[in-house]
């Protein structure tokens, strides 16, 4: 008699009516941008300071920039283009556009130097750049200064082009730039593409061509390149979208931002591929959101756990209707516990939580919604095979046991943009099959959930001992005197390192609680190599365009600033 092969372990806890593997249909993403706007013509696929885009206008616009960018701009199938923007329509209309030209789309960080605009151009080889007008000064430098292989023409936009009237004091001070009078030889206007009205030709694009080109942070050397196909995103949106049993008429609350993968898949792509209303902000305003929310019945809100955070802490938010938000989600960082049991107890909302990376279009894994663990990655969703090898010897751990997460699925990249060398380190052969290697530290459970122990370098050797900062930092948050918390390792003479707490309080425990408080508190809470035995009181942490903390900027400038500390005191109960 044939073995069949047991099950998974999370199959027996698998959301009810979802699949265990994905058919991603055979279509690009532009098919379900103009499927939408055949079905919808008047429904409002973007609201954005208090004006309205349908979805035929939508897809006008997106259709005639494409056109533009053909047979004026000379793209083509197959070409990179640099798109520089802060959160606004003209952001949608650009991607969408390049897309429908056959291009793929190049998303860069809005706060990007000219030195890393060099880098995006000259690594990607865009030839064309879509950008608003407020960052013209960090991109006109690059503008014809190499020959035929720089950049050679820029598109460029301002956030109130292609809607009705857009009050000034709608948009934040930063993004009210004008124009220039004169525009540069290679500039092109927005409004003078839209105004063109040039046609593109037959789409030739394929599921299988190239459709963003995200770059990663860059932790070791020039960031990477991660190369995703039409293919890739529409796996990742469209798992997404089955496993949250999520649907035309929801509304999505869109504030991440756009050229990350966290906002871009489901602040833009997923609600236009199921045909929804997307709510715009132009950037992060908590209270604003909580207006928003309110306004428009938002139902759908996917952000890091930081800016939820801060939306709760709002005191309009223990007044207004927020009765109409059913799905928060999010990932990047774990949901802390004491925020996570205010979310349930105050306002019967659970934290969705979820896992994915740049090189997998975002979602990965997943918590069933209705049986989520917290501080957790959740499952493999659709598709997914994600296992826990030792990052040494590459062998399958079991559960408990924690080690480097590794994963193959639709969803993941097909590999570094003309990197051999790195995509020879980022993945392997288990079984005969390709997994990508994540360079994340987790455990899997005996029902199969997978908990993220840190980023691979991360880790803080005390006295030997094994410190992850995200559990130190998860059990900080329960202290009703911390708004914010970052655990970084710096130099011990005598422990090699010890543990540091970068603390931001709210504002009504300043000047209220120490820092030894702090860490007497700690001490009582967790073991004590593991409680802070440093902690340095800020205004504020810094933050990535995504809200999430940037603990390696964090952890060098306290490393640098570190000399030896004081003698570390007897090691007890450890």
């Amino acid at each position: 008699m044939r073995q069949v092969a047991p099950l998974p372990a999370h199959y027996r806890y698998w959301p009810r009516g979802v699949p265990h593997t994905l058919r991603v249909p055979q279509v690009t993403l532009n098919h379900y941008l103009k499927v939408a706007a055949q079905r919808y013509p008047d429904k409002p696929a973007i609201v954005f300071c208090g004006q309205m885009l349908s979805y035929a206008e939508l897809l006008r616009q997106v259709n005639v920039l494409a056109g533009y960018l053909q047979h004026t701009l000379g793209v083509a199938r197959g070409d990179r283009v640099l798109l520089m923007s802060q959160n606004g329509p003209q952001f949608v209309v650009a991607y969408y556009a390049a897309l429908r030209a056959g291009a793929a789309i190049v998303p860069v960080n809005p706060m990007s130097t000219t030195p890393e605009l060099a880098f995006y151009v000259r690594d990607s080889g865009a030839r064309v750049a879509l950008v608003a007008c407020d960052l013209l000064p960090q991109i006109l430098p690059l503008l014809r200064q190499g020959g035929d292989e720089s950049l050679q023409n820029l598109v460029l936009h301002r956030y109130a082009d292609g809607l009705p009237q857009v009050p000034d004091d709608s948009l934040p001070e930063a993004m009210r730039a004008d124009m220039p009078a004169t525009l540069p030889e290679g500039a092109h206007r927005f409004t003078d593409a839209l105004t063109a009205e040039q046609a593109p030709r037959a789409s030739e694009s394929s599921p299988d061509d190239l459709a963003v080109l995200p770059y990663t942070s860059g932790t070791t050397g020039h960031p990477k390149g991660c190369c995703h196909s039409h293919r890739s995103v529409l796996a990742s949106n469209l798992a997404s979208q089955v496993w949250r049993g999520l649907h035309g008429d929801a509304v999505f609350l869109c504030v991440a931002p756009l050229f990350h993968m966290l906002g871009m898949q489901n602040g833009m792509n997923m609600p236009l591929t199921l045909g929804a209303t997307i709510v715009m902000m132009p950037r992060w305003n908590a209270a604003q959101a909580v207006e928003l929310v309110e306004r428009h019945r938002v139902t759908v809100w996917t952000a890091p756990p930081a800016m939820v955070i801060d939306f709760f802490a709002q005191p309009e938010a223990q007044t207004r209707d927020l009765s109409s938000l059913a799905l928060l989600s999010g990932g990047g960082a774990a949901m802390p516990e004491a925020v996570a049991t205010l979310l349930a107890d105050r306002f019967g909302l659970q934290y969705n939580e979820a896992y994915g990376l740049s090189e997998t279009a975002a979602f990965l894994h997943a918590n069933p919604v209705a049986r989520g663990k917290r501080q957790c990655l959740g499952m493999p969703t659709q598709g997914v095979d994600s296992r826990i090898v030792d990052p040494v010897t590459l062998q399958e751990l079991p559960p408990g046991e924690v080690g480097e997460l590794v994963t193959r699925g639709e969803q993941v990249m097909t590999g570094y943009w003309r990197n051999p060398e790195a995509d020879a380190a980022a993945f392997i052969e288990l079984d005969g099959l390709r997994f990508f290697r994540t360079g994340d530290l987790a455990h899997v459970d005996e029902e199969g959930y997978f908990f993220m122990r840190d980023r691979l370098k991360r880790m803080v050797n005390a006295s030997g001992f094994k410190v992850w900062p995200a559990e130190v930092e998860s059990a900080l948050y329960e202290h009703p005197a911390i708004h914010e918390a970052c655990i970084v390792g710096v130099p011990d003479e005598r422990r090699g390192e010890t543990v540091k707490a970068l603390i931001v309080l709210k504002p009504e425990h300043r000047g209220r609680v120490s820092e030894q408080n702090i860490i007497d508190w700690s001490r009582q809470r967790m073991a004590v190599y593991k409680a802070p035995r440093l902690v340095r009181f800020m205004d504020s942490l810094p933050k990535s365009g995504t809200g999430k903390i940037l603990w390696r900027e964090l952890q060098a400038a306290e490393q640098s600033a570190s000399s030896t500390t004081e003698p570390s005191p007897e090691e007890s109960g450890t």
